[in-house]
């Protein structure tokens, strides 16, 4: 399809309604960012969503957005709970994969004499790479209440706080699970995943906060100049991965009996009055929960290497969460339309709730500023912390963008990489890594990723999310 789109102002593209599409599409972008958008096929997939029954408003696409399963990654749509539908690949195989951050009381500079073995013995404690195992081993009983408790179930265990529940997004737990949805063959590949990081792009990361934008908010958040932080990157593994995978093995060849013409096949979808919706949506709440467990233990774990490496205790460390946002999710929210409150079912895939000052789901906390958004950039470069705006309740249903965004797929990067060194080379900048597979560090080089300095000075100036802080890497495990 011949993608034609519409500079609206400098932030905002159109790509205007034509052939089966129900509703334009809206991309969020820049002069800078619009070039590398139109080289691969994700506008076509804009374009795809928009064909979708019941979708409201606009198919709608991040500045970090780039070719995904069906939907784009950076992709958000919103449908309508009578006559919209639910698709498995707008959410992701990676069913709330995302970030939290944890602040402490110290400056970056007390650390970095130890930081080598810091990152070393983080890299000892939590299990990465392809496969990990986790040394929490789950009967099929104990799956089932982390899937229904999240985040809580860890908390309940020791392994947490209530604080920390009141700083996760849906306090860590998203309503509607039901274990019953979920197959055995999930249950086998998550049975020993939880506290384990994963591989690919996730990771856990030693900052130094860099810069402040908006010191009223960043005291707020708990942020200052040459803080050192913490930012964990993960999601479901295994267990949500193979929750998409069954679901989107029998959406495929229902799709036809609902009348539903598809131009893309892993658009595969199912009416949200449809049972098999219900189911999916039940299972797809499991894995969110799981998620949020698995980063909760391993946040639990980080505050445990800290205090034992650096002799320091909880008080003076104060290592507390400022925030835990997921990716990927299709949430049911309310919103408005047209002048009238609305009941839709909101995919974000590769996209971050943004919820402004005073909305009711903002922690207690925060609600005189926003919510806190975590945008992370690669393991060479930088990541923000923006805090929710008005304007991602008026155009994107509360949603922002969730990262840099890949530029070369993970192939394109080790071909790009070959002879190089690039634990050598992030460590001559001043950054320590540790990963477990080879050739992770090329897959995740910073040439494979957008500026997420662009990414998001876009986001910010069109009002979806309000920059706060900069922080710089200093140490990085990867799977």
């Amino acid at each position: 399809m011949d993608i034609k789109v519409q500079k609206i102002d400098e932030w905002r593209y159109l790509i205007p309604k034509r052939g089966p599409m129900r509703v334009p599409g809206l991309v969020f972008s820049s002069p800078e960012l619009m070039p590398d958008i139109k080289d691969d096929q994700s506008l076509v997939q804009v374009a795809n969503v928009a064909t979708l029954p019941g979708i409201v408003g606009n198919s709608l696409a991040m500045p970090d957005m780039h070719w995904g399963y069906g939907f784009p990654i950076g992709g958000v749509a919103a449908f309508d709970m009578d006559e919209g539908v639910i698709s498995p690949g707008g959410v992701g195989y990676d069913i709330n994969c995302g970030v939290r951050l944890l602040t402490t009381s110290l400056p970056a500079s007390e650390v970095k004499p130890m930081l080598k073995g810091l990152v070393i013995e983080l890299f000892k404690a939590i299990p990465t790479g392809v496969g990990s195992r986790g040394k929490v081993r789950l009967s099929k009983k104990e799956a089932s209440k982390v899937a229904l408790e999240g985040a809580s179930w860890a908390v309940k265990k020791g392994l947490g706080t209530q604080e920390d529940l009141e700083r996760t997004e849906d306090r860590g737990a998203i309503s509607g699970a039901d274990p019953e949805a979920v197959s055995e063959r999930a249950y086998k590949r998550g049975h020993d995943e939880l506290g384990t990081l994963g591989s690919g792009n996730h990771f856990l990361e030693v900052q130094e906060v860099q810069e402040i934008y908006d010191r009223r908010v960043a005291q707020v958040f708990n942020l200052f100049e040459g803080q050192l932080t913490v930012l964990i990157h993960t999601g479901s593994r295994g267990f949500g991965h193979q929750i998409c995978d069954d679901f989107l093995k029998q959406m495929g060849p229902q799709v036809s009996k609902w009348g539903i013409e598809l131009p893309d096949r892993q658009l595969a979808c199912a009416p949200l009055t449809s049972e098999l919706a219900r189911r999916y949506l039940s299972a797809m709440a499991c894995a969110a929960n799981y998620a949020w467990a698995n980063r909760q233990i391993l946040m639990y774990w980080t505050r445990e290497v800290f205090e034992r490496i650096l002799q320091i205790s909880p008080a003076d460390l104060r290592m507390e969460l400022l925030y835990d946002v997921c990716h990927n999710i299709a949430k049911v929210e309310t919103h408005l339309v047209d002048g009238g409150k609305m009941k839709l079912c909101v995919h974000r895939k590769g996209a971050t709730r943004s919820l402004p000052a005073g909305h009711p789901n903002v922690p207690e906390r925060y609600q005189t500023v926003g919510q806190p958004v975590l945008i992370p950039g690669d393991m060479g470069t930088c990541s923000y912390v923006l805090a929710g705006a008005p304007g991602a309740m008026q155009e994107t249903f509360g949603s922002t963008c969730h990262g840099a965004g890949r530029l070369l797929s993970r192939k394109k990067a080790i071909e790009a990489t070959k002879g190089r060194a690039i634990h050598r080379e992030l460590e001559d900048r001043g950054i320590f890594v540790q990963s477990r597979g080879r050739t992770t560090l090329r897959e995740e080089v910073s040439e494979a990723y957008k500026n997420v300095s662009l990414v998001v000075e876009a986001v910010h100036m069109a009002g979806l999310a309000t920059k706060v802080a900069k922080m710089r890497p200093l140490g990085v495990i990867k799977g």
